[in-house]
């Protein structure tokens, strides 16, 4: 009788932690579900990324395979 209780009570406890952490997930996806990340940044925000002339040498290319290790 004892060993069904203890069953019982972990049964419980995992199934209340399991439904805790599904709500916990609902919730988060609700809660940034809205977030814009890709909107304009607001106030005196600096543009950190400049498009580069692609070189077309293939030397060169090559030698950046090599030196990337790609």
């Amino acid at each position: 009788m004892k060993t069904m209780w203890q069953m019982v009570k972990t049964f419980v406890l995992f199934t209340g932690c399991t439904i805790l952490f599904y709500y916990s997930l609902i919730w988060f996806h609700r809660e940034y579900e809205n977030y814009h990340r890709y909107d304009e940044p607001q106030g005196s925000a600096v543009k950190v990324s400049t498009t580069e002339a692609i070189s077309t040498n293939w030397l060169e290319r090559f030698i950046l395979f090599y030196r990337d290790g790609e």
